[in-house]
């Protein structure tokens, strides 16, 4: 997908722990398993040996070259500042995995075991003896519970609000941590807290965890920092020594003996040093490009496999995102006039060579995106809101403006400043004024990706039909990065991604506390109590069905505000490799699975003598 990388780090963590309570004192029923699963049974039992979409006998060594655009200036990818680099998970186990062929099922990692009570009123996860940090110090209950104490105090703001539901945290001998819940109506919270990833209380607890930069962090995961130049290359190697190399949820992944990543000033030049056998790994993301940049000798000689490969990842919701803490965004008419004013049809047959569809949900390529009128599963829910909520969500079918695709759009000019007038402006002089204090409609688009321009632009000219005057600024990641987490921006682009199993991160991309909170992605601006109530029935709904029928009222409701101007999606994976690797028969149902890829050393050792008579040719 053409689209501009969210720059955030989404770790999960918690609320601040509380004393809890001790083990006495916990009375209910529980039942203990190697797995949890939201809305159903784990696909895999106990004694699994492995994913299906893994080759368990993948063989491990080689180098992985891949890129990144920007710099990095931390190794610390949890506080609210800086920049660390890409791949720096590898460095970190979790408590628990996620498989890619569920919708959201994870099995123990770090925890040996889960304990869930029966009224989920707790969990408390067993830590496997063997578990150990990469200098050989085992991982314990202490350390988890410093992890999240730790995350709380000191980390990102939007982990407060993801475990907004947790009451504490205690732990009981070396091994078990247990989390107590403020209420037994959240289901997802259980599988939130396997993802915390567990730092190590030994190092920390000498250092500043707020301050950023380069001492090489100690980390639990399959690899290691072996080497890097600060904003340029950071070279992960795999530890022979990693505790969990031959775990169930490990086996056939990690194979390559290191990933190096170098980075880029801009998508241009990271395309040309591909084609260039620079690093061996693509993910395209512009459709021009895709269309019309990979072509030459590597690729006629089959030096270099360009595929697409079709997922089921839900796509959430690119788009140009309205400031609605700005003053000239309050009004939602407004907001419908400026979205008439982009034409996605010319963009797409013109920039995009038809290669994708239009976002027409927050949900988009899943299940949970709404369609058609509402259900009367839906109305149930929507109904107690008459009134307050826009008419449209019980009788219109939500629709992003269309136009012939040609250019043409002088009907959907008509209308825009139909509601331009409405909300209280006049073109005079064929400028777009404030009728009462004369002050000219202008805003800002700020981007992070030059590649963009060329997608702005023509919305541009189409907004200067109305009188409009808008200006584009494209800023460098890192202030790109500031400005977005402080919301200094009047509009931008971004994509707001989501998973099979919308729950708690809903609270810090809608609500209204998450509104004034810097550094959350309510990057809209959005006030509204009745997205606020369908957030937290979506985080206590009871069952998939419920779940489903909850994100689709909310998914309407936020249509309904017109908050961005809906881009773009993509169904399939883009990628180009140079012909040294290998992967799976069985491609994961929602992930690239990249790292369960290997290098074959035939294939190599071949590419390497083409790419040597390529040179000379």
């Amino acid at each position: 997908m053409h689209h501009v990388r969210l720059m955030v780090t989404l770790v999960v963590v918690g609320l601040l722990a509380c004393a809890g309570l001790p083990a006495s004192a916990q009375t209910t029923g529980s039942h203990t398993s190697h797995a949890l699963a939201l809305g159903g049974t784990p696909k895999y039992p106990a004694d699994f040996t492995h994913f299906d979409y893994v080759n368990p006998n993948a063989p491990k060594g080689g180098t992985a070259k891949l890129s990144s655009v920007g710099t990095f200036d931390t190794f610390n990818p949890y506080l609210p500042k800086g920049l660390p680099p890409s791949g720096i998970g590898l460095i970190y186990d979790s408590l628990t995995v996620k498989s890619d062929d569920e919708p959201f099922t994870e099995y123990g990692l770090v925890a040996k075991s889960i304990e869930l009570a029966d009224d989920h009123s707790w969990v408390a996860f067993h830590i496997d003896p063997a578990a150990r940090f990469s200098d050989g110090e085992p991982i314990t209950a202490d350390d988890v519970v410093f992890t999240f104490n730790t995350l709380l105090e000191k980390g990102g703001p939007q982990y407060a609000k993801y475990y907004h539901d947790v009451k504490g945290v205690t732990t009981e001998g070396n091994e078990t941590v247990r989390f107590t819940f403020k209420n037994t109506n959240n289901p997802e919270l259980p599988l939130i807290l396997g993802q915390l990833p567990v730092l190590p209380k030994h190092y920390w607890e000498t250092r500043d965890f707020t301050e950023t930069g380069f001492e090489l962090p100690i980390g639990s995961g399959p690899y290691t920092i072996a080497h890097f130049q600060p904003g340029h290359t950071i070279t992960y190697k795999r530890d022979p020594n990693y505790w969990a190399k031959d775990h169930p949820v490990n086996k056939g992944r990690y194979n390559f003996d290191e990933v190096v990543i170098d980075y880029y000033r801009d998508e241009t030049v990271t395309l040309q040093a591909f084609k260039a056998g620079e690093y061996d790994f693509r993910q395209e993301y512009v459709s021009k490009n895709w269309a019309t940049s990979y072509t030459g000798p590597a690729f006629d000689k089959g030096l270099i496999v360009k595929k697409e490969i079709p997922h089921n990842v839900p796509q959430g919701m690119q788009a140009f995102f309205f400031n609605t803490r700005r003053d000239i965004f309050k009004d939602k008419k407004v907001r419908q006039a400026l979205g008439l004013a982009f034409d996605f049809e010319w963009t797409n047959a013109n920039l995009f060579y038809g290669l994708y569809k239009r976002a027409t949900s927050f949900f988009s390529n899943s299940e949970l995106a709404s369609s058609g009128l509402p259900s009367p599963e839906e109305l149930a829910i929507l109904e107690p809101y008459r009134g307050k909520i826009p008419d449209e969500v019980f009788t219109a079918v939500y629709a992003p403006p269309s136009t012939a695709g040609k250019g043409g759009i002088r009907a959907n000019l008509r209308k825009a400043l139909t509601l331009l007038r409405e909300a209280g402006y006049v073109v005079e002089n064929g400028v777009l004024v404030n009728a009462t204090t004369k002050k000219p409609f202008t805003f800002e688009f700020l981007l992070s990706q030059k590649s963009m321009e060329r997608v702005v632009l023509p919305f541009v000219q189409n907004l200067e039909k109305l009188g409009i005057k808008p200006t584009l600024r494209v800023v460098d990641q890192a202030q790109y990065y500031n400005r977005m987490r402080d919301y200094d921006y009047d509009m931008i682009v971004i994509p707001l991604p989501q998973s099979l199993s919308p729950g708690n991160e809903q609270r810090y991309y809608w609500t209204s506390s998450a509104a004034d909170t810097p550094g959350a992605y309510n990057f809209a601006g959005i006030k509204d109590p009745v997205i606020d109530e369908l957030v937290e029935k979506i985080i206590i709904a009871k069952d998939r069905k419920t779940l489903v029928t909850l994100t689709h009222a909310l998914d309407r409701v936020l249509l309904a505000g017109h908050y961005v101007i809906p881009q773009w999606y993509s169904g399939v994976y883009r990628v180009a490799w140079w012909d040294k690797f290998d992967r799976p028969k069985v491609h994961p149902l929602y992930d690239l699975g990249f790292y369960t890829w290997w290098i074959d050393p035939a294939k190599e050792a071949a590419l390497k003598g083409k790419k040597s008579t390529l040179s000379k040719e």
